[in-house]
C-alpha cells in the first residue's frame, strides 16, 4: 500500500510534481537561453548593475531605465528571480526588462543569498530591503516611488506575496536607522509567476534535502497562512501545462487572500511549461508581459 505523504500523494509522486527539471523536456536550454538574453540585454540597455542594498556580498540588484522618450517619473516593475531558493541569480534574468522598458517603466532586478548560505527567514528579509531601497532610492533611475509594482517567477513568484504580506511601516523601524518613511501599501500590484504559496509540500519533498525547512520555517514563510498587508491586487498566472500541484498552489492562495478581501486573479496559460511561461517576458506584446502591463496601467 503506498504511504501517503501530503493530500492524495506518495513521496514518489510529491517529487515528480516539483521536479521542474524532469517534468520539462529542454529545461537546460531554457536557462541557457535565459542566461545569453540576459548578457544581450545588459549590452543593449545601459543600466545600473550590482547596485548594493543590503551588507551582504549577494544584496545587490540591476535597474533598467524606461526606454527614451519618457517623460517625468515612471511606473516601476521590480522582479524576483526564482530557482527553489536555493540556485541561480538576477543575472540569468535582466532580459525581462524587454516587457517593461520599451512600454516606459523601468525595470530592477532583484538579487539575493541562496540557502543553504543563509535561512528562509534571511532571505526574505533581504528582499524586503531590496523594496525599501527601491522605494527610498527611486528618484535616483527616474522612477515613481508611488508607482512600484512587483512580480517574480517560481521561488519569486512566493517572494511576490511574501513582499505583500509585509508590514512596511513596521520593516522601516526594525531593520535600520532610517526614519519610519515606507508607506503601508508600497507595492501598488503583484504577480506571482507559478508561484509558490504553500512550502508545507516543499518541506515534504525532494527539495527540502537542500533546503532544511523546518515546520515553524515552513508555515510562517508560506504565504497561505499570513494576512496580506495591503489590499493591492494581486495576478496568479500559472502554466497550462506544469501539473495540478502548481495550479493547487495559486487557485488556494487565492482563495486564501480573497477571503482576506484581496482582488486575486488566476490566469492559467495555455501550452505553458514553467520555463517558457517566464521567457514570455522576453517580449512586450506575449500574454503574460500584456496581463503585468495593465495591471501597472501601461
Amino acid at each position: 500500500m503506498r504511504e501517503l505523504i501530503y493530500g492524495t500523494y506518495d513521496q514518489a509522486g510529491l517529487d515528480r510534481e516539483y521536479d521542474n527539471r524532469n517534468k520539462v523536456a529542454g529545461a537546460l536550454g531554457f536557462m541557457k537561453a535565459f542566461s545569453d538574453d540576459s548578457a544581450e540585454l545588459r549590452q543593449q540597455l545601459a543600466g545600473q548593475l550590482n547596485v548594493q542594498f543590503g551588507p551582504g556580498v549577494d544584496e545587490t540588484l540591476d535597474v533598467f531605465p524606461a526606454a527614451d522618450g519618457s517623460v517625468g517619473s515612471v511606473p516601476i516593475q521590480v522582479f524576483i528571480h526564482g530557482g527553489y531558493w536555493k540556485m541561480l541569480t538576477k543575472d540569468e534574468f535582466s532580459y525581462v526588462a524587454r516587457a517593461f522598458s520599451p512600454k516606459g517603466a523601468a525595470t530592477v532586478v532583484v538579487n539575493y543569498g541562496l540557502i543553504p548560505n543563509i535561512d528562509m527567514d534571511e532571505l526574505v528579509r533581504q528582499c524586503r530591503a531590496a523594496l525599501a531601497w527601491t522605494y527610498r532610492n527611486a528618484d535616483s533611475f527616474g522612477g515613481d516611488p508611488d508607482r512600484i509594482f512587483i512580480s517574480g517567477h517560481s521561488a519569486g513568484g512566493h517572494l511576490v506575496a511574501m513582499m505583500m504580506a509585509t508590514d512596511w511601516p513596521d520593516f522601516a523601524t526594525g531593520s535600520s536607522d532610517l526614519p519610519a518613511d515606507l508607506p503601508a501599501d508600497l507595492i501598488k500590484g503583484g504577480c506571482g509567476i507559478s508561484g509558490l504559496y504553500d512550502l508545507e509540500p516543499i518541506r515534504l519533498c525532494f527539495l527540502n534535502d537542500d533546503l532544511k525547512l523546518g515546520v515553524g520555517e515552513a508555515e510562517r514563510n508560506s504565504p497561505l497562512n499570513l494576512a496580506p498587508a495591503t489590499q493591492r491586487p494581486l495576478l496568479l498566472v500559472v502554466g497550462g501545462d506544469e501539473g495540478p500541484e502548481y495550479l493547487r498552489q495559486s487557485e488556494g492562495h487565492a482563495a486564501a487572500w480573497r477571503a482576506r478581501g484581496v482582488d486575486v486573479e488566476v490566469v492559467v496559460l495555455p501550452d505553458q511549461n514553467h520555463f517558457s511561461i517566464v521567457d514570455q517576458l522576453n517580449d512586450p506584446t506575449a500574454d503574460l508581459s500584456q496581463l503585468i502591463l495593465r495591471q501597472m496601467g501601461l
